[in-house]
C-alpha cells in the first residue's frame, strides 16, 4: 500500500511529466518534484531536497545548481 492511504504526506520524483499525469487537485499528499534525478548532481545541495519536503504545498519544484565537470590539469 502506498500513497495517502499507505500515510505518506509527500511524493519526491524526478518525473516532470508527473504533474500533467495525475489529478492532484483533491488530493492531500503533496508533491516534489527534483528538476534531476542523478544522485552526484543532488547529493551535495540535498539540503534542497529538505527544505521543499518541509514547506510542501501541493506542489514544489526544487532545481538544483549545473554541476561543473572536473578540469582537465594535463
Amino acid at each position: 500500500m502506498g500513497g495517502e492511504q499507505g500515510g505518506f504526506d509527500v511524493v519526491i520524483t524526478g518525473d516532470q511529466n508527473m504533474v500533467y499525469q495525475r489529478n492532484l487537485s483533491d488530493r492531500r499528499i503533496a508533491l516534489v518534484v527534483m528538476s534531476t534525478n542523478h544522485w552526484l548532481t543532488i547529493k551535495t545541495p540535498l539540503h534542497l531536497v529538505r527544505v521543499a519536503v518541509s514547506g510542501a504545498g501541493a506542489y514544489v519544484e526544487v532545481s538544483f545548481p549545473r554541476r561543473q565537470p572536473p578540469r582537465d590539469r594535463s
